[in-house]
């Protein structure tokens, strides 16, 4: 059984009287452990098609599996419980609050699953030392540098032992060193744990660092590649 199964996926906006089609017909699979890069121009359907595995928005037509559950009949708590406990988000901007240090950041996917504080201190220290940022667990945000706030970011998505990473341009607001750092993460975290990782990116020299490379132009997808390494 594939990790994640979209079969048939369509994804329509309405404009007033204008429709737009995001995605059209989409159908892959991805398996456990997998790291794949989700490629394409703007408008392409790459985000659609990312905030849809995350169960962030719900597909027109056709069908979303994970892990075997069809998505598209859960209620919006089991969307929730699924976002929780089953997919790490890591964005472009981090989403960190910024009156809130860097241990409380990753705490907080744990504060909607009832853990004991002290229980939720040891989880969140474990992630932040699994990232490199041991010794910096009180600092704040507008403390921490670009590629330390996101290393912050993929504690708060590990935190919970969620087997998927959703990435969206996760280097896009870092330097090229910085951006190269955070890819080596990714590719410890794909190696070592087993984490499957879903990056969408622009950026050939970032999509490199994936296995397999999914280019979506028009709402369709147009290549589906693996890369022997």
């Amino acid at each position: 059984m594939s990790l994640i199964e979209v079969r048939e996926i369509t994804k329509v906006y309405r404009l007033g009287d204008i429709e737009v089609n995001a995605l059209m017909d989409v159908s892959t699979t991805i398996g456990k452990g997998e790291f794949v890069a989700i490629m394409g121009p703007s408008g392409s359907g790459k985000s659609t098609f990312m905030n849809i595995l995350g169960c962030l928005d719900q597909p027109t037509g056709g069908q979303y599996l994970l892990e075997g559950i069809d998505v598209g009949r859960l209620d919006r708590n089991e969307l929730a419980g699924i976002r929780n406990r089953k997919i790490g988000f890591v964005f472009q901007g981090f989403n960190l609050l910024s009156r809130t240090s860097a241990i409380e950041n990753v705490e907080i996917p744990m504060l909607y699953d009832g853990l004991p504080a002290r229980d939720r201190r040891q989880r969140a220290m474990a992630a932040l030392k699994s990232v490199g940022l041991e010794g910096r667990e009180h600092h704040h945000p507008n403390q921490l540098s670009g590629g330390q706030q996101q290393r912050v970011a993929i504690a708060r998505a590990l935190v919970n032992d969620a087997p998927i990473i959703l990435a969206d341009e996760p280097t896009g607001n870092l330097d090229t060193k910085t951006s190269a750092e955070i890819m080596e993460l990714f590719v410890k975290l794909n190696r070592e744990s087993n984490i499957t990782i879903i990056l969408v990116t622009h950026e050939p020299d970032i999509a490199a660092y994936s296995k397999r490379r999914i280019k979506f132009l028009d709402g369709r997808i147009i290549s589906d590649e693996r890369v022997k390494q």
